[in-house]
């Protein structure tokens, strides 16, 4: 008979595989991909922000470690669509709290270009550059459907520590500072079998 193992640790180990192979890469920003999830975490838990945000802070770019979309925008002029690559990846695992602002980050980005006067002027120029290939500011009316979705808030939220965590020589917690919260937080009823 096989022995079950819980994809909880699968899933945190993964995450943690993936930040040890990529996170020291550059992104077009001041600060490697390592230093920005681990300031976004922190910007989010210095405001008291819940376990879910601070999470969804912390993994809101791992799709960009996925099939290189994260080099996409500046190798190739195109959208490696990474915000979709990481919510895919983390989906089966945690709650839709975490999941949705993952997801939705870049469309907050794009909603904030439309609704708040001088955001975009703010931008890096990375972000800038992914904006356009992202789609551009909302429409009105996309934005006003982008506020109807019960995540909104929460996808704003990240977005926010996203645009902050890329000062140069932020004191931070270390990742492995997560590895609780974020088992706390997968779902502890999935298994494999396997050992």
């Amino acid at each position: 008979m096989k022995s079950k193992c819980r994809v909880t640790m699968n899933i945190v180990d993964r995450i943690y595989d993936l930040f040890a192979e990529f996170g020291g890469q550059d992104y077009g920003e001041d600060v490697s991909q390592l230093d920005h999830a681990l300031q976004c975490a922190c910007l989010a838990q210095r405001e008291g922000a819940p376990d879910t945000i601070v999470a969804a802070a912390l993994l809101h770019d791992i799709g960009q470690f996925i099939d290189h979309a994260g080099t996409q925008a500046e190798a190739s002029g195109t959208d490696g669509h990474h915000e979709h690559r990481g919510g895919a990846l983390l989906q089966p695992y945690f709650p839709p709290s975490v999941i949705a602002p993952i997801v939705m980050h870049v469309d907050a980005k794009r909603y904030l270009c439309t609704r708040e006067p001088g955001y975009r002027e703010g931008l890096s120029s990375a972000s800038e550059l992914s904006l356009r290939l992202q789609g551009g500011p909302f429409t009105p009316d996309e934005a006003t459907d982008f506020e109807k979705n019960p995540y909104f808030h929460e996808a704003i939220q990240v977005r926010r520590y996203d645009d902050a965590g890329k000062m140069k020589d932020m004191e931070v917690p270390s990742l492995e500072s997560y590895r609780g919260l974020l088992t706390g937080l997968a779902n502890p009823d999935i298994y494999v079998a396997g050992s």
